[in-house]
């Protein structure tokens, strides 16, 4: 063997190794690009996930609404119509009480179409107010006490003044009409005289 084809064979191992490392090379570098894409392909899946969980939570979320919306729509339409329902029946208690006063005065009006004697007509409109009284006081009615008193804007409502003496100065002098109370809360005035 000559020095040429000595070199020639050294060219081909050369050659050989260059491309068995270039092979070896590029399978390395094959397998780190798949690793790459296998880790951007389980990125995309985690952010394709997480976007599905999102979109599932908000659906949920929705649906809660939508429920509570329906709930309290129906909690309103049923609370309207119970308050209708009560303000056409409130005062039913006080007036079913009231018919026996209605009913007495009836009576009274027939009585003194006929009655000769007054004494015993105004003693049934006594005994008639006396009831009527006593119903609207067990309902929590209550006459307010004002003659005398000093005049308080928050209970009396003044119509006019007149000149008095020093120990009725800023008191009530006369009652036109009288004031009451409902369970301690004032449902009318009492129309008043003042004195100055």
């Amino acid at each position: 063997m000559n020095f040429n084809d000595m070199l020639k064979k050294k060219k081909k191992e050369d050659e050989q190794t260059s491309v068995d490392t270039n092979e070896q090379l590029s399978d390395d570098s094959q397998t780190v690009s798949d690793a790459i894409l296998e880790e951007k392909e389980q990125q995309i899946q985690e952010e394709i996930s997480a976007e599905e969980r999102l979109k599932a939570e908000l659906a949920q979320a929705n649906d809660k609404y939508l429920r509570l919306y329906a709930e309290f729509d129906n909690f309103r339409r049923r609370t309207s119509k119970e308050r209708i329902e009560l303000l056409q029946t409130a005062g039913k208690e006080v007036i079913t009480s009231l018919l026996p006063v209605l009913d007495d005065f009836e009576r009274a009006l027939k009585a003194m179409e006929t009655a000769t004697d007054v004494v015993p007509v105004k003693e049934g409109v006594a005994l008639v107010q006396n009831k009527l009284n006593h119903i609207l006081s067990s309902k929590g009615l209550k006459p307010m006490e004002a003659k005398g008193q000093v005049f308080d804007a928050d209970l009396h409502e003044g119509i006019t003044s007149i000149p008095a003496g020093d120990d009725l100065k800023g008191k009530v002098v006369d009652e036109l009409e009288k004031g009451y109370y409902l369970n301690d809360k004032v449902v009318r005035f009492a129309k008043v005289v003042v004195g100055n």
